[in-house]
């Protein structure tokens, strides 16, 4: 009887062990992988987990390198508009992107700053007066009777 005691599965702590087991292998099933988690689909889930998350800028991004890309071709072309086309595209970059905002608002300045000077000189050819700054007018600071 005493060897028997020393085979295996006869003890009680073996006995309540088997219990256990019984479970594992019914849970087996559950712990199998599932057909995406397989390595080849994990790549795809994680493309589709980022551009659902992210869906939006994605699309804004797109969008707006496209515009930029097709107005620096407009630049060469003269059938595009191109310099609409790169402010309309750093305009949508905008939306999502500081940096991209930065420069917008950099290029409305220099724009501005283009406008006016652009306006002076035409505003000089038409009048002969405001051409010479050295000479007084009647509309200047240095006007008699004020």
């Amino acid at each position: 009887m005493r060897d028997r005691h020393h085979a295996w599965g006869d003890d009680p702590e073996e006995r309540d062990a088997d219990a256990t087991v019984a479970e594992l292998v019914a849970s087996e099933h559950e712990l199998a992988p599932h057909w995406y988690d397989r390595p080849a689909v994990v790549p795809f889930k994680a493309v589709v987990s980022f551009v659902g998350r992210n869906g939006r800028r994605v699309g804004v991004s797109i969008l707006g390198i496209l515009l930029i890309l097709v107005g620096l071709v407009g630049l060469v072309l003269p059938i595009l508009p191109g310099w609409l086309l790169i402010f309309a595209g750093f305009a949508v970059l905008s939306t999502e992107y500081v940096w991209a905002e930065r420069m917008l608002r950099r290029a409305k300045a220099v724009a501005a700053g283009a406008k006016e000077k652009a306006s002076r000189r035409v505003r000089s050819r038409d009048d002969p007066i405001a051409a010479k700054p050295d000479q007084p007018s009647d509309h200047g600071p240095e006007a008699p009777g004020r």
